[in-house]
């Protein structure tokens, strides 16, 4: 039994589609869809959970997701409104042998890659959001140009970062189920103390069938997702206030000082305070 997919309408004057997805269709749990995604978050924020990534998303922010690559995009709070411009398209759509000429290497580059996220960066992240609100409002080949535009943009530049790849999951419908079950769990309890038995007991199975069935699905340890969770609250806590750093460590599930410093370096490679001052200066 395959992953859970979503159906993406295209109109029949359409190849592929692209359209405004506002609360309540913003809202689409843990799931997955055979087209490339091209998504400008355009009111909103919250948590991505792409593949096995973790981090925040906030109003402009562009992500290019390949074929078949599990994502959610959660709101930070369930009341926020979230709105975003998707572009949704089948590697194939253009026909067989497109992407086999000599002038489409960069876009086939680009693409081969199924399972793989791209979050843009820097000009770039602003020339491609440009685009894709025209090709929103484009009607007939404009609309084809434009998005193989994008493409060859973002496969020629190096204002991107890859947040992740590989990524493969074998759940099925039920499995899919208890993976949104567990992440809804862990939004709502990871700044409290969390054991594995609690988590364990709320699927209905044992510690050892739960870490397995854990790991296998989002290619990490249940602990090590906690971890990411916890960590990027206190990101954006160092990022939107001025509050002391000892104060933060407490108040994103830490009661270890130590503790917190060590895997605040692991997830982001700097220290605590070296981040507020690398997002302040920049």
């Amino acid at each position: 039994m395959k992953t859970l997919i979503q159906k993406i309408h295209v109109e029949e004057q359409y190849s592929f589609a692209c359209r405004t997805y506002r609360t309540p269709t913003f809202e689409t749990a843990w799931h997955r869809h055979p087209e490339c995604e091209l998504i400008l978050i355009t009111e909103g924020n919250g948590t991505a959970l792409i593949g096995d990534y973790i981090g925040d998303y906030k109003q402009g922010d562009i992500f290019f997701l390949g074929s078949d690559l599990p994502h959610w995009f959660r709101k930070s709070k369930q009341d926020a409104v979230g709105s975003a411009i998707v572009v949704h398209f089948l590697k194939d759509f253009w026909g067989t042998g497109f992407l086999a000429l000599p002038e489409m290497h960069v876009i086939a580059g680009l693409l081969k890659n199924d399972s793989t996220g791209i979050q843009l960066t820097g000009d770039l992240s602003k020339e491609i959001a440009l685009m894709i609100r025209q090709i929103e409002n484009t009607e007939g080949l404009e609309r084809i140009q434009l998005l193989l535009s994008c493409m060859d943009r973002i496969g020629a530049s190096e204002e991107q970062k890859v947040i992740t790849m590989a990524f493969d999951t074998i759940a099925g419908r039920e499995e899919n189920i208890v993976i949104e079950a567990i992440i809804d769990y862990s939004f709502k309890n990871f700044l409290n103390p969390i054991s594995l038995e609690e988590v364990a007991a709320s699927t209905n199975m044992s510690i050892s069938a739960f870490c397995r069935f854990f790991k296998k699905n989002i290619k990490k340890s249940y602990f090590g997702f906690i971890k990411e969770l916890r960590i990027g609250h206190a990101c954006k806590l160092l990022r939107d206030t001025n509050r002391p750093i000892l104060d933060i460590c407490y108040d994103s599930g830490y009661n270890s000082w130590a503790h917190f410093s060590k895997q605040f370096k692991v997830v982001t490679k700097v220290s605590p305070l070296k981040y507020r001052k690398q997002f302040r200066t920049g």
